[in-house]
């Protein structure tokens, strides 16, 4: 093996965080999302619930008709990074170059450190009982010759497997005669447009490569390689400044017609891009707004900025763009920041040295603050931290949304 990649992947990862903390809920089906009657969508689900067919990105409705007694849990998202670092720090002691996919997920380079496939071996088990003693939590690990085999590995033998794919023979032989939809970047609409030409399985792709590659160009040349075996990507260490963008958004639980409630909403979420991009010294260099009305439509808006290093900074730009949209009830509203870049390449002004620049937005930091406490009845003083939490941040939104 040319190189020897190990895939770890928890198994219902924030399920089994709940279900580790309160026992009282294994054995149950529980969904993780939005609750009954809100508006929203399944991040996970235990395995108990997905016998009754619910599965993560399923409108909460869906999963409501199909599971109604299922127990029903809002994420605690700060909860699940604290877990992630625990989970992460151990998995990357056995690697060279290690890729964070997600919070429970991430590709190892183990070429070095295990030799062979019986070094690796060694290693998955490893990380198998560490992530159980140490953090009370299964896994799934897929050791293999390349990324898209050793993440079949893993889906493989779920929960808490283990799989080896040595070879690329060996994965055309598991997976020649499944769905197109089994190799990596085959979504759902790809498949369809495959499936629309008579090309369901790995086979079919193999015996049609040109069909393929009309159909879907560069996309068609990849999945086609995928479909022989070839996948020569390396593991590559995840860095924060690698993101395209940092955004926030909310979904409303009822249509807001209110913009004068959206510009105080984007304020908020504006806070919480900047504790992010702050979190990892980054600046954006673009400023983003996302919207989806009553009726489904989404649009976006963007403006190029100057580097953007306050929440003032990104909500008076994204209410500028809110300005120019068209009026009609909306559903989700996002702000974002793009074209990022650590703080170190931002060109000082005479304002930075002085600390004029920084006085003055946090100043204004401090006004937008006291309108909307004193708009809505809102305490902030001492608590803003809790505000970049998902759930206090819908919480204070829905408040808002109440009391306009």
């Amino acid at each position: 093996m040319d190189q020897i990649i190990i895939h770890v992947d928890m198994d219902a990862f924030f399920a089994s965080v709940e279900t580790r903390d309160n026992p009282n809920l294994r054995g149950k089906p529980l969904i993780i999302g939005a609750l009954p009657g809100e508006r929203g969508v399944v991040a996970t689900c235990s395995y108990e619930a997905r016998k009754y067919g619910v599965h993560s990105a399923m409108n909460i409705k869906g999963a409501y008709r199909l599971c109604p007694n299922g127990i029903y849990m809002h994420p605690n998202i700060d909860k699940y990074r604290a877990v992630s670092a625990q989970l992460h720090k151990i998995w990357n002691t056995y690697a060279s170059a290690a890729e964070t996919i997600a919070l429970d997920e991430a590709y190892l380079d183990v070429t070095e450190k295990a030799g062979n496939l019986e070094g690796a071996r060694r290693i998955a088990q490893a990380i198998k009982q560490r992530t159980k003693d140490e953090v009370g939590l299964t896994c799934s690990v897929g050791v293999a010759y390349s990324k898209t085999a050793a993440k079949t590995a893993s889906e493989e033998k779920k929960p808490d497997g283990y799989f080896e794919i040595p070879s690329a023979q060996d994965f055309l032989n598991l997976i020649i005669d499944r769905n197109v939809s089994v190799l990596y970047t085959v979504g759902k609409m790809t498949a369809e447009k495959l499936n629309a030409l008579g090309i369901r399985t790995v086979r079919d792709i193999r015996e049609n490569p040109e069909t393929v590659a009309r159909l879907l160009g560069k996309q068609g040349q990849w999945i086609t390689k995928l479909a022989f075996g070839v996948d020569d990507r390396k593991v590559t260490p995840y860095r924060p400044q690698d993101a395209k963008s940092i955004s926030r958004e909310v979904t409303f639980q009822e249509d807001v017609q209110n913009y004068d409630l959206l510009r105080d909403v984007l304020a908020l979420l504006a806070l919480c891009v900047e504790h992010r991009a702050k979190r990892h010294g980054l600046l954006g260099n673009g400023v983003t707004l996302k919207l989806t009305y009553f009726d489904m439509k989404g649009i976006t808006r963007s403006r190029i900025t100057s580097a953007c290093d306050s929440a003032v900074m990104i909500w008076q730009t994204a209410v500028e763009l809110l300005e120019n949209v068209e009026k009609r009830p909306v559903r989700l509203i996002g702000v974002g920041i793009y074209n990022l870049s650590g703080e170190e390449g931002r060109q000082l002004t005479m304002d930075d040295f002085m600390n004029e620049s920084h006085d003055r937005r946090d100043e204004e930091m401090r006004k937008m603050l006291d309108t909307l406490q004193h708009r809505y009845k809102l305490g902030f003083a001492g608590h803003l931290a809790q505000l970049y939490e998902a759930d206090t941040l819908h919480k204070t939104v829905e408040y808002m949304r109440r009391h306009i």
